[in-house]
């Protein structure tokens, strides 16, 4: 428990295994709160399909080699920013995202990279869907962006 919390003030990567309300709190507080049904009809899903993982920051990909697995992970959409999750053994981590926090790069033709910090993760592009899908991403973040001084 007192590494999780460790782990939440630091960068937040958290182990969301368990049931945990005060971080649930915390992840809904940073992120907002999970997206009702009718919303997720109205935006044609949350959720990305399993993405292979290229490569990581050493935060990461040390819980990454802990086992012999693809190593893959998910995305979900949340109001204020994204959830990236990825299982380690018998763990399941997510990497807590609000959308002032969050760079994506498209590097490669086939990849993309999320960046929180100095904390990342490379994944592989290699379907339309999965393309389709960060345009999603960049579309709720301009939604969710500020207004500027124009307005």
């Amino acid at each position: 428990m007192a590494l999780n919390i460790y782990i939440l003030n630091l960068k937040m990567l958290l182990n969301i295994s368990y049931n945990n309300i005060e971080q649930k709190k915390e992840i809904d507080k940073l992120v907002g709160k999970p997206f009702s049904i009718k919303e997720r009809l109205q935006m044609g899903g949350i959720g990305s399909e399993k993405l292979i993982i290229s490569s990581a920051s050493v935060n990461i990909k040390n819980l990454l080699v802990l086992d012999n697995n693809i190593n893959k992970c998910n995305i979900e959409l949340r109001p204020k920013g994204l959830i990236v999750y990825f299982r380690s053994l018998l763990e399941t981590y997510g990497l807590i995202i609000p959308y002032f926090k969050l760079k994506i790069y498209k590097g490669k033709a086939e990849e993309y990279s999320i960046y929180k910090d100095s904390l990342y993760i490379k994944v592989l592009a290699d379907k339309k869907s999965i393309h389709k899908f960060f345009k999603k991403i960049i579309k709720n973040r301009l939604s969710d962006s500020l207004p500027s001084i124009d307005d």
